[in-house]
């Protein structure tokens, strides 16, 4: 199996992990204690492996803003996710970055696009429109929400130059979770303050299991960023709005419209095409 294929099938394996972590996220009472958890447990994680990879060479200045650009990044998501219900925040967020991507990764980096991924990408946008626009989404929650999307562009970007500019990929996505980890983890811990630690105390084994799939879920998406094309495995990844999506009406029993329908439904379709693009 080629590069390609083998990149694609982990962007898919990624967006399904990551509808779960979202999911643990959302259904926290103290959404960034719970971000906290996560991301402090991702960090210890990995330490040991700091042993054992070389250090990302030629990277530390991505990894310097990319670490910048997820601080904002999980700030607008946990304030997406205080406002909106998980079936109309997640589709919005997910669907709005890899149109941003792909434009960024085109412009900017010269990075190859075919008129099919640019028509999967196209899907996906119309169906952002259609869940973000419904009379029901609370516009606060979609600025929120779209801000979100943003910057999930930009640190994608980002992050795809900074895994291929590493020595290698585990290399970057080790130091990257130490970053994450020992960096932000620390400084939503204190923002928190005494009620990080009652938090802690209610949920730290939901904030460890989410922490290892949070490793898994981005680790595989950096190893195939490094592998393949930033506008079409940028949105691959958005099939994670399906399992979100299933997992918000089923688990947490939140009300799925048929406007929202639609829009995920026309995320889906976009998904389908950029897998079957050359």
């Amino acid at each position: 199996m080629t590069a390609l294929p083998v990149a694609a099938l982990m962007m898919l394996a990624s967006g399904a992990v990551h509808a779960v972590v979202n999911a643990i996220l959302k259904s926290g009472r103290d959404k960034m204690s719970s971000r906290a958890l996560i991301d402090g447990f991702s960090g210890l994680i990995v330490l040991p492996a700091v042993f054992f990879v070389p250090l990302p060479i030629g990277a530390w200045g991505w990894l310097a803003a990319s670490g910048a650009v997820h601080l904002v990044y999980l700030v607008c998501l946990i304030k997406a996710f205080e406002r909106a219900d998980m079936s109309v925040a997640y589709p919005i967020l997910r669907g709005v970055a890899p149109l941003l991507a792909a434009v960024a990764a085109v412009t900017l980096f010269a990075e190859p696009i075919g008129w099919l991924t640019a028509a999967g990408i196209g899907l996906v946008s119309v169906g952002v429109l259609v869940v973000g626009l419904g009379r029901q989404v609370d516009r606060r929650a979609l600025g929120w929400a779209l801000a979100t999307g943003t910057s999930i562009a930009v640190y994608t970007v980002i992050d795809a130059q900074g895994v291929r500019a590493a020595p290698s990929a585990f290399s970057y996505i080790v130091w990257m979770f130490l970053l994450l980890g020992f960096g932000i983890g620390l400084i939503f811990a204190l923002w928190r303050g005494p009620r990080f630690l009652l938090a802690a105390r209610a949920e730290w084994k939901s904030g460890l299991a989410a922490g290892a799939l949070s490793i898994v879920t981005y680790g595989l998406a950096l190893w195939a960023l490094r592998l393949g094309d930033t506008p079409r495995l940028a949105a691959l990844r958005e099939t994670s709005i399906l399992f979100a999506t299933l997992i918000a009406v089923f688990i947490l029993k939140e009300r799925l419209t048929g406007g929202r329908l639609a829009g995920i439904l026309s995320i889906a379709a976009g998904a389908a095409v950029l897998l079957v693009a050359s």
